[in-house]
């Protein structure tokens, strides 16, 4: 949307404030109203907005009182930021959101933000798509006190591919998934659970598709946590990993030369 004065929504990115975008840190500068998760941002996001703005903390707001502050601020003539943790194009609600903006005729855009799996990533050093181990990355959730999941996208069905498996929303249920997963990934695979990634209370733990739920019980892990599974997180080079062929010296470069000078 080109109305500077268009509802923002706005990925946090994971939590820390030092990994907002520079759009991001801009629009919350300049922004009258922020509406953000509390229970998913270090506080010191919230420094970058002007002291003059209201702040909304949404955690316990449903979803038609988040959307009349956003709103109501649009009709005010304030402008308004929506924050949302990671990055707002997976599980943040904005088609729930932006559907009922437009039935009020009010505009939005959206800000990407770093990713919570990506900062997971991040944190132990992994890359998730190894060539020749694994060239896909999955991202779900499963479902228990949440919405319903489509019948096509069971965790087993996902599981048969062996990609690089990524949980949100998941980590209560941590025994009872790696249960389903073993059979594919077998009892070995590499599982890495990461804790609030990037935030002052960040845990991370490590184990395998066998022993990963004692550590998440012992650590008595309930919320906020992406649960990362595959044999790309190994933390010695698999044996069976291939090498980029885009970085392959045998490669022939000469075609890509003469569309550059083209």
């Amino acid at each position: 949307m080109d109305d500077d004065r268009a509802v923002q929504f706005v990925g946090a990115g994971p939590g820390a404030a030092d990994l907002l975008t520079v759009r991001a840190t801009r629009l919350l500068a300049r922004a009258d109203t922020v509406l953000y998760p509390g229970s998913y941002l270090d506080a010191d996001v919230l420094a970058n907005c002007s002291p003059d703005a209201t702040l909304v903390d949404t955690e316990h707001l449903d979803l038609d009182t988040i959307v009349g502050h956003l709103i109501d601020g649009y009709r005010a003539d304030r402008s308004v930021v929506r924050l949302v943790s990671g990055d707002p194009s997976v599980y943040s609600a904005v088609s729930e959101q932006t559907r009922r903006l437009d039935a009020a005729g009010v505009p939005w855009s959206v800000t990407p933000g770093v990713p919570a799996y990506a900062a997971a990533a991040a944190r132990v050093g992994r890359e998730l798509t190894v060539p020749l181990v694994a060239q896909s990355v999955v991202l779900t959730r499963t479902q228990q006190r949440s919405t319903a999941m489509p019948q096509t996208e069971s965790l087993a069905a996902f599981a048969a591919t062996r990609s690089t498996l990524v949980l949100h929303l998941a980590i209560t249920r941590t025994r009872e998934l790696m249960a389903e997963l073993a059979a594919d990934y077998g009892p070995d695979c590499p599982v890495v659970v990461v804790y609030r990634a990037s935030q002052p209370e960040e845990q991370v733990l490590r184990g395998t598709v066998a022993t990963i739920a004692d550590a998440v019980e012992a650590a008595g892990l309930r919320q906020a946590a992406v649960i990362l599974v595959g044999r790309a997180l190994a933390g010695k080079p698999d044996p069976d990993a291939g090498e980029s062929y885009l970085y392959d010296p045998a490669r022939d470069r000469s075609l890509k030369r003469q569309e550059g000078l083209r």
